[in-house]
């Protein structure tokens, strides 16, 4: 079983995130689609860095292969000091609930759920108290403003509401790092501003590493960094 306890005072100096020589593609009728071709990365602790470019470009592929939820044919990548390639499926689930929050574009909430029960639920999975769930889950969705909706089902909140919801689920297991995917993508204009907010000020609060795929230039000029994904390489924006 490959460690997942930081070392902290080796990774006080070291990138949190760290990508080396990343190659992905992808099957189709006409042939394999490179997406990725030997992207390089580096992310230091505490940065909030911001990945643009092009619908379809490989944006979304690449926040799934730093997060474990895809696997790369080629290249190295190493979060929270530990390397994700060589880890098993098992291993991936167990490193992602303790070490990465997701926040994706359309919320993924699970409808019969409260808002409340959908926040506790990564840290049901790791068999957390249940007072604990509790007790932490209330207290992330009174961080992001929904302290009157804990017993709303998503379907009784707005869309705003919902992805506050889900950057409390993300931020429950307290992670390293935070990979946000088009996170406000399906909002109005008005509503993405204060989510914007939001994810500033929890990034800032509870100490993330943050990378964030966003087409919303206000979002990503808010960042640490920019990097522009093009032709399956990052470079700076």
């Amino acid at each position: 079983m490959i460690p997942f306890v930081m070392d902290e005072g080796r990774m006080a100096d070291a990138p949190i995130v760290e990508v080396d020589g990343l190659a992905k593609s992808y099957r189709t009728p006409n042939g394999d689609i490179a997406v990725l071709r030997g992207l390089s990365l580096s992310v230091a602790r505490g940065e909030m860095v911001a990945v643009v470019g092009a619908s379809g470009v490989g944006k979304s592929t690449l926040l799934h292969v730093l997060g474990g939820l895809d696997r790369a044919e080629r290249g190295a990548v190493r979060v929270a000091g530990s390397d994700i390639t060589a880890m098993t499926d098992d291993e991936l689930v167990a490193f992602r609930n303790r070490h990465v929050g997701f926040v994706f574009q359309f919320h993924h909430l699970l409808p019969e759920f409260t808002a409340l029960e959908n926040v506790e639920m990564p840290m049901r999975i790791a068999r957390r108290s249940r007072s604990e769930c509790r007790a932490r889950a209330t207290e992330l969705l009174r961080r992001v403003g929904l302290g009157e909706r804990l017993t709303h089902r998503p379907g009784m909140l707005s869309g705003g509401e919902q992805q506050r919801v889900a950057v409390a689920r993300a931020l429950v297991m307290q992670p390293t790092v935070l990979l946000a995917d088009e996170p406000t993508g399906d909002l109005d204009e008005q509503t993405a501003e204060s989510l914007h907010g939001l994810l500033r000020d929890m990034h800032r609060t509870y100490g993330l590493t943050s990378i964030i795929a966003t087409h919303n230039p206000r979002l990503a000029a808010a960042c640490d960094r920019v990097l522009r994904l093009e032709g399956g390489r990052l470079t700076a924006a």
